[in-house]
C-alpha cells in the first residue's frame, strides 16, 4: 500500500494522520513522509501538486485525500476502508 504525506516537524495534525492510518492497520513503516520544514523545494512541490500550503497532505495511492480533517471526514463517511482496501 502507497501512502505518502506531507509533513512538519511537531504538526499535531501530521501525528493524528498518522494515528488514524495506524488504526485502519497501515504499517506506519510503509508510509512515506515527506518533511516540508526540512527542504523549501519539497513544501514548493507540495504546494504544486496539491495546490494547498498546510501540512499535512495526505495521498493514498495517486489519490489526494487533503489534510487531517479530509483523512477524518473520508474515514467517517466510510470511504477510506475503501480507498486503503482499493490500494492495497
Amino acid at each position: 500500500m502507497s501512502v505518502t504525506i506531507y509533513t512538519k516537524e511537531a504538526c499535531p495534525y501530521c501525528v493524528m494522520a498518522k494515528n488514524l492510518l495506524k488504526q485502519k492497520g497501515v504499517d506506519l513503516t510503509h508510509i512515506i513522509e515527506i518533511r516540508i520544514d526540512l527542504d523549501e523545494s519539497l513544501r514548493n512541490k507540495m504546494i504544486d501538486v496539491t495546490g494547498r500550503k498546510t501540512v499535512p497532505q495526505i495521498f493514498v495511492g495517486v489519490t489526494h485525500v487533503g489534510g487531517f480533517d479530509d483523512l477524518s471526514a473520508l474515514n467517517k463517511s466510510g470511504g477510506l476502508d475503501q480507498l486503503l482496501k482499493d490500494n492495497k
